[in-house]
């Protein structure tokens, strides 16, 4: 790829830090955003120089604009977004408070809404580029105790497809990846606690084993590349198989 530059949300850490990783390797200047300061500059260091960190909290939507601002007068490019910053949830229906909804669709669709539009901004300057989102199996079918993050990843799905349509006149190409159960903290975390749900999931898993992040980020890369430039609008599980398992 010629110079590329990319901004990947919550890019710190599991399938965000695999996607950062791929993106530098490859010679993509890589702007990786995260919340926790030491986490978000350590990930930087190990990378290395393709990778430029920034300190941000996407539900403080009124500094988004700004930021974006700064990368596109830095660069005067902006041509990759991956929206991978999210935050779960694992709580009975019934228990989840109006504020708890709130905060999961606050961090996983408001935020992705307000950062697509000031990048589709700056893309429309600069010949187009590519959006990947990251969705998850639990918009591909029922999960209980995860309403809230099942609910914001179904919107996610409906919000690519939205944006391709709209945006493919100006060169923009919107895809997304619904990630199955991928070796990360958060996974582990969520399944060591929940023998059940974990024997489950590698039993309607038809490769029978866990992803690792660096699957999913040769996904993103694929979506990021000209190797995807008749591809917009796409929903792509890489799951092993879990979403058409029996």
């Amino acid at each position: 790829m010629d110079k590329k530059i990319a901004i990947v949300t919550g890019g710190n850490s599991g399938l965000g830090l695999a996607t950062a990783k791929k993106f530098c390797e490859k010679g993509i200047r890589t702007y990786i955003l995260g919340r926790n300061r030491e986490k978000t500059e350590q990930a930087c260091a190990e990378i290395g120089p393709n990778a430029v960190p920034v300190i941000m909290d996407l539900t403080h939507f009124e500094r988004i604009p700004a930021m974006v601002d700064d990368i596109f007068k830095k660069e005067g490019q902006i041509d990759i977004l991956v929206n991978n910053a999210g935050i779960n949830m694992k709580k009975d229906f019934v228990e989840v408070t109006d504020a708890e909804f709130e905060e999961v669709m606050r961090t996983n669709v408001s935020s992705v809404f307000a950062i697509s539009r000031e990048v589709v901004k700056k893309m429309k300057q600069s010949n187009g580029g590519s959006i990947i989102n990251i969705s998850s199996m639990a918009a591909q079918y029922g999960m209980p105790k995860v309403i809230a993050y099942s609910a914001s990843k179904t919107a996610i799905e409906g919000m690519t497809r939205a944006m391709a349509v709209e945006l493919a006149e100006h060169g923009i190409r919107v895809n997304c990846i619904a990630p199955g159960f991928i070796k990360t903290k958060m996974t582990a975390k969520a399944l060591d606690s929940d023998l059940e749900r974990k024997a489950k999931v590698f039993s309607r898993t038809p490769m029978g084993k866990m992803g690792m992040p660096e699957d999913i980020a040769d996904a993103v890369y694929f979506f990021a590349s000209d190797a995807s430039k008749f591809a917009t609008g796409t929903v792509l599980p890489i799951d092993g198989g879990n979403s058409i398992g029996f």
